[in-house]
């Protein structure tokens, strides 16, 4: 009921920044929270950001937290996140996700997923 696209992975420089996107079409009405997700080769999908539909509250994962900035356009239904001060450990596919949840900050809580973009960060 939902698609999500994400958008605006590469290769950045340590130190350097990134802005990604997500698009959602669909069923995309009602209270819901918008997040991303990453996913390093042999680690879990981990938590980054989330930003809620009423109020734009946002939350952030300790390890992005002063770095990372998320924001919304609900216009168009899409999604950024702004990384700066980027950390090779900050490698992984990066994933767009929905939520029906007015707040929602775990994975189990999300109900649809972007394919992902890659985002590699050199030392």
């Amino acid at each position: 009921q939902v698609q999500l696209v994400e958008s605006g992975g590469g290769l950045v420089q340590a130190g350097g920044s990134q802005r990604l996107s997500c698009a959602a079409s669909g069923r995309t009405f009602g209270d819901y929270t918008m997040g991303w997700f990453r996913q390093a080769p042999g680690r879990e999908r981990e938590f980054v950001a989330a930003i809620t539909s009423i109020g734009g509250r946002t939350y952030y994962a300790d390890s992005v937290k002063g770095r990372s900035t998320i924001s919304r356009d609900n216009a168009e239904n899409t999604v950024y996140l702004q990384m700066n001060s980027l950390k090779p450990e900050d490698t992984a596919v990066y994933y767009c996700a929905w939520s029906y949840e007015s707040e929602a900050t775990a994975r189990p809580m999300y109900d649809w997923w972007g394919q992902g973009t890659q985002v590699t960060v050199s030392s």
